[in-house]
């Protein structure tokens, strides 16, 4: 190969750079997403929350992704501006949500007028669980922005590579952020008396990433000024009435559905926890979250080993079925175990089965999206799979907040809770998983998508 036709991407310790850097936003955002997610009972103690207040504000951070459309309209701005500008608009709108979420939680909000206005209305509702919804809202945005235009800036820098390796990789990393989140949270906010403080810490984490953004800007920008205008890459122009042919294709519509269904039953779950472990074990607030940080460790191991075997060996759609039985495994244990023999280590191995079944579905997910799409309209298909998710990643924190005020109406304490209802519905969510991953198997022997094939080119 000659030197002039050597790409920045066919470069390894480059290609591996720009991972790096797409991934340490990626898990400086996890942390936030779930900075305030340990601190639930604190929340309704110290704030005056309802479980209801928490769930519409766990909610809220889809909200505007979901009624505003703007999963659908970040998906043609991806395709029309490419990832390197929609990465800095992502990063943007995520440190300004971030912003607006931490003075609402924050000693300064109180009194303001501000919180005197918003506390005029909606009087069930607290002005800090207000604001801090609607910063959730604006860092939503952003968020689900980045992922999919992480998500589209892997494909285009490890196409016909380690797709899958990239991609399991850029997943570990950001589930290290759950993690750490859940470790870090509550012993800052008892160290600083406030529940405030970890929401600043990675705020400031944020503007890190944002830098990182950043740096991969000037990257993408030679990588295209390489490939011209795609010499090596033709392709069509992006047309708005591409997205009516991803809501016309049933595997891709069986896709979106199966991820609507498993995330749904993982995301909202994380919400409530620490707060399930504090009532089930009788444990404090910072032990139930150690036992929970567990979680994504498994997932952060083994997500990129299952990537390297789907490039090399494939069995994508074997993957999403085996975990989906995981997934209801783990909640049925969470759900149905008698108290007397719920132990800390019943709830390890739960937790851990959990982080086997969140190794092998997104492991073999989103890989598979280019399989069955073209791409011109990579970006957009991205952004429906995940306008789709956000419906029922806004629906279920709502839902298990209603559900667990009604199975507990006469508890007022946050640490006595009987979360027997909402893990019964997470465990629903995983049945009708498996029933669509085996639809989707048998879509793909039919059609030949090659989910089940290795996504390595030889």
């Amino acid at each position: 190969m000659k030197n002039k036709t050597l790409l920045l991407k066919d470069r390894g310790p480059i290609r591996w750079t720009v991972l790096i850097l797409l991934s340490l936003m990626m898990f400086f955002a996890y942390m936030f997403v779930d900075v305030l997610s340990p601190l639930q009972s604190l929340l309704e103690s110290g704030k005056g929350w309802s479980p209801e207040n928490y769930g519409t504000f766990a909610s809220s951070e889809y909200f505007l992704n979901v009624f505003a459309l703007f999963l659908i309209f970040a998906g043609v701005i991806l395709d029309k501006i490419g990832v390197r500008s929609t990465a800095l608009l992502s990063g943007g709108l995520m440190v300004i949500g971030a912003s607006i979420k931490y003075f609402a939680v924050s000693p300064a909000f109180a009194g303001t007028e501000i919180e005197l206005w918003l506390n005029s209305w909606w009087t069930s509702f607290p002005a800090s669980a207000k604001l801090a919804s609607f910063g959730f809202m604006i860092f939503g945005c952003g968020v689900e922005m980045a992922g999919i235009t992480v998500s589209k800036g892997i494909v285009k820098w490890f196409r016909g590579k380690e797709m899958a390796l990239a991609m399991g990789i850029e997943m570990a990393i950001a589930r290290l952020g759950v993690f750490a989140v859940f470790r870090i949270s509550p012993r800052v906010a008892d160290a600083f008396g406030d529940v405030s403080a970890p929401v600043l810490m990675v705020l400031i984490l944020l503007l890190i990433g944002l830098l990182c953004f950043s740096v991969y800007f000037f990257f993408d920008k030679k990588l295209e000024k390489q490939l011209g205008e795609r010499g090596d890459e033709p392709e069509e122009p992006f047309k708005l009435s591409d997205i009516g042919i991803l809501f016309t294709s049933k595997t891709f519509l069986i896709v979106s559905g199966l991820c609507v269904l498993y995330y749904s039953a993982i995301f909202p779950f994380q919400k409530y926890a620490a707060n399930m472990l504090e009532c089930r074990l009788g444990i404090s607030n910072t032990e139930a979250s150690d036992i929970f940080s567990f979680f994504p460790i498994g997932a952060m191991v083994l997500t990129p080993l299952l990537g390297g075997f789907l490039d090399k060996k494939g069995k994508g759609a074997t993957m999403l079925m085996i975990g989906a039985i995981l997934m209801i495994s783990c909640h049925l244990i969470f759900a149905l175990t008698p108290a007397a023999l719920f132990t800390k280590g019943v709830a390890y191995t739960a937790i851990v089965i959990l982080g086997v079944s969140f190794s092998l579905v997104p492991a073999a997910l989103w890989p598979s999206v280019p399989k069955l799409v073209e791409n011109r309209y990579l970006g957009s298909a991205y952004s429906v799979v995940f306008w789709i998710q956000n419906i029922g990643l806004m629906a279920f924190p709502m839902l298990i907040g209603w559900s667990l005020a009604v199975t507990n109406k006469d508890v007022a304490n946050p640490l006595q809770y009987d979360y027997t209802v909402p893990m019964l519905i997470f465990a629903s969510l995983g049945v009708l998983a498996f029933f669509l991953a085996i639809w989707l198997k048998s879509e793909d022997k039919k059609k030949g998508y090659g989910l089940e094939l290795p996504n390595i080119q030889n």
